[in-house]
């Protein structure tokens, strides 16, 4: 049967599996973050997505990240209680180097309001909120996160917080309109199992930004039929 003709359910799951198998790693994963919920790895979430939120490729902020990380800065303590330049030092060697003063003191602050307003524990910022958009707006009181770190922050931690789930943002609306799934969340959540969701929208977001993977992963999709 050709894939024009394939069901339409069937040219789906085998693009979706196609792309979690090409492009579906989170990039929390990728920055060495071993993800739950509980505060650190929360934070260095949170680190991971200031980075990304920055006109800068992914993989110096991933870079950027690991090389934070392996510095120590770990935790909001740790962040606020290092030095300026240990983390100028740390972003530079990542590649991250256009941004690298800015951001070093975006950290510095940001680890001192993680500190001072949820006690270094993100999992209080969600306490109480009302909607999922009082929790981005909650993220974007963090120097350094605006509406797109918030948004890639959530799109990685619905897997650890389910209640936040399914979460589909723009960007990864465009990545699946580019390889024909789906853009409804609640429908792209339908694709996979709620422990592939984070790796499902990362992979999405990398499709939407860059058109060549995107015809990859359609390519792939087609011979497989």
């Amino acid at each position: 049967m050709s894939a024009a003709r394939r069901p339409a359910d069937e040219r789906t799951r085998t693009t979706t599996r196609v792309l979690l198998d090409r492009c579906g790693r989170t990039y929390a994963d990728e920055a060495g973050i071993r993800l739950r919920d509980t505060p650190q790895p929360l934070y260095q979430l949170l680190v991971l997505s200031t980075l990304l939120s920055a006109r800068i490729r992914a993989d110096a902020a991933v870079a950027a990240a690991r090389e934070l990380f392996r510095a120590g800065l770990r935790s909001p303590e740790k962040m606020a209680g290092s030095d300026w330049q240990e983390r100028v030092d740390a972003l530079g060697r990542g590649g991250y180097r256009r941004y690298d003063e800015s951001t070093a003191t975006m950290l510095g602050k940001g680890a001192a309001l993680v500190r001072e307003r949820w006690g270094g524990d993100l999992r209080r910022l969600r306490e109480g909120a009302q909607s999922r958009e009082e929790v981005e707006r909650r993220l974007q009181e963090v120097p350094g996160v605006g509406p797109a770190g918030a948004a890639i922050f959530l799109r990685e931690a619905q897997g650890v917080w389910p209640g936040f789930a399914p979460y589909a943002d723009k960007k990864v609306q465009d990545g699946a309109r580019r390889i024909g799934l789906p853009t409804a969340p609640e429908k792209l959540s339908g694709l996979v199992g709620e422990d592939e969701l984070p790796r499902l929208t990362a992979g999405l977001v990398r499709v939407a930004l860059d058109k060549r993977t995107a015809e990859e992963v359609r390519r792939t999709a087609t011979a497989a039929a």
